[in-house]
């Protein structure tokens, strides 16, 4: 780097004497840049000249190598029919582009309708699914970013406990709108003061929870495979079992 066209009159004789040696300056006086710097310099550049045109030269005299052939091998083509398509039962697109309400589980026997029944045909629109939420308004403007495209319900009720179960599909062309909402559902669902949870086996990303405060009870499971998300929820009188919860959300995931 070169060094600056002026020095500074004169240097500080010493450092303060409070001040710690570790945290000093080193002293760097200027140095100019000395002959044999500039001799290297040289060297270096003339030798890369001279190994380039030794190079030139060399080739120069080579005869020309023949280039490798343009076409390509053809490659023979397959015989065989190829592998079979999927059937009904394993292609899960076949299941998830039908009807939804067949996915549903099944109301045990014996089971009577909810006391508030949010469909009449097992279908929910977007309006009629955000309003089972406090706020209908901002929940149809969230559901719309998140691309939600159709939900199917279940509901039933044995003695004092109501049971809801969805199943909500998204398009998810621009988000990943299943595994955002269950992660949203599962922040609200942990801040619930007398809440327990448990991680659902087998769905790698499913919880369920047991909420028991002031003097009501509760439970909920959350969990999303593909473009499809689960919820269940339970009402009681008295405190959720955890085993109910968790066969419940366990036995819906299964039928996905």
């Amino acid at each position: 780097m070169p060094e600056p066209a002026s020095e500074p009159a004169s240097e500080p004789a010493s450092e303060p004497a409070s001040e710690p040696a570790s945290e000093r300056a080193p002293e760097r006086g200027p140095r100019p840049r000395g002959r044999t710097t500039l001799l290297i310099a040289a060297a270096a550049v003339l030798g890369v000249v001279a190994g380039t045109c030794t190079g030139y030269l060399v080739q120069a005299h080579r005869g020309p190598t023949a280039l490798p052939s343009l076409s390509q091998p053809t490659l023979p083509r397959s015989t065989g029919a190829g592998p079979a398509p999927l059937s009904a039962a394993q292609d899960r697109r076949v299941k998830t582009e039908g009807d939804l309400r067949k996915l549903l589980l099944r109301r045990p026997d014996g089971a009577r309708n909810a006391l508030l029944p949010r469909s009449t045909d097992g279908w929910l629109d977007l309006a009629g699914y955000s309003r089972m939420f406090t706020k209908p308004d901002v929940a149809f403007s969230y559901f719309i970013g998140e691309e939600f495209r159709r939900a199917a319900i279940t509901q039933w009720r044995e003695g004092d406990r109501e049971v809801d179960v969805l199943l909500v599909q998204y398009r998810q062309e621009d988000n990943h709108g299943a595994s955002d909402v269950v992660d949203d559902a599962d922040s609200y669902a942990e801040k619930d003061p007398g809440t327990d949870s448990w991680a659902i086996p087998g769905t790698g990303n499913g919880t369920a929870y047991v909420h028991a405060s002031g003097g009501s009870y509760s439970a909920e499971a959350h969990a999303w495979r593909g473009d499809i998300a689960m919820e269940v929820w339970v009402y009681d009188t008295k405190p959720v079992p955890k085993k109910k919860i968790m066969d419940l959300a366990e036995r819906q995931m299964e039928r996905l």
